[in-house]
């Protein structure tokens, strides 16, 4: 089993639309039993892929209170299933300091049976919940849009992972026609490119991820492409 977050420092840079979408193409186009879970309080996540409130309270695993199968849920997408998340997250680093276990993430993670993939769609911000995401994935996917900011997040994040764990940098909500753009491809051609389309904004109208309402799009063929890097980059190609 693989386990792969969606990390950003900053918020607003696609990163939970690049979650769901590539859960949708491990699952869908790849045949792998795929599970997402949702760790930003926001809960952007579960809401398009129609998770509900269910009783439970998202932050109750990581303090034990409840084991983690019973916040798992099946989407209506066969093969990817969910934990979703809801407001309690919004405490979860003051309970990781709090409980000083460096690897509950981890350890929740190496418990979970029957999945090829676990896709983290991670909040942003340097904290202690990014740190127990470093000491528990395999890869971290960056998306990064082409700018001189996002570029600087991104060496921060670098510069904070120290090696730890891989990273793969992606550009995302790209327009060629920009000058700016152009040369941030430039200089890193060997990133994956997710192109900047209303598609990605009509998830929100779907409650689905784009490969399931529009399987033929460019922005489709982009996810499943990045989809395609990740598991090479997993395999050591």
């Amino acid at each position: 089993m693989a386990a792969i977050a969606i990390y950003s420092l900053k918020g607003g840079v696609g990163k939970t639309s690049m979650a769901v979408n590539l859960t949708w193409c491990a699952a869908s186009l790849c045949a792998r039993r795929t599970l997402l879970w949702d760790l930003d309080p926001q809960a952007a996540s579960t809401w398009l892929l129609g998770g509900t409130a269910h009783g439970e309270r998202a932050q109750a695993v990581f303090s034990r209170d409840i084991p983690v199968d019973r916040l798992i849920r099946q989407t209506n997408i066969p093969r990817l299933s969910l934990i979703g998340a809801d407001d309690s997250l919004r405490g979860l680093d003051l309970l990781f300091h709090m409980i000083q276990k460096k690897k509950r993430l981890g350890r929740l993670i190496d418990g979970l049976d029957g999945y090829d993939s676990v896709i983290l769609d991670c909040p942003p911000g340097l904290t202690e919940t990014a740190e127990q995401i470093l000491r528990a994935v395999d890869l971290i996917v960056v998306p990064v849009v082409p700018s001189a900011l996002a570029t600087r997040a991104l060496e921060v994040v670098d510069g904070h992972v120290r090696g730890r764990v891989p990273l793969l940098p992606v550009h995302v909500m790209v327009d060629r026609r920009r000058s700016l753009h152009a040369e941030a491809l430039t200089a890193h051609p060997d990133w994956p490119i997710i192109p900047m389309a209303s598609l990605v904004e009509a998830m929100g109208q779907h409650r689905a991820p784009v490969g399931a309402f529009a399987p033929r799009s460019t922005a489709a063929r982009a996810y499943a492409d990045l989809w395609r890097v990740i598991e090479r980059r997993l395999a050591g190609g």
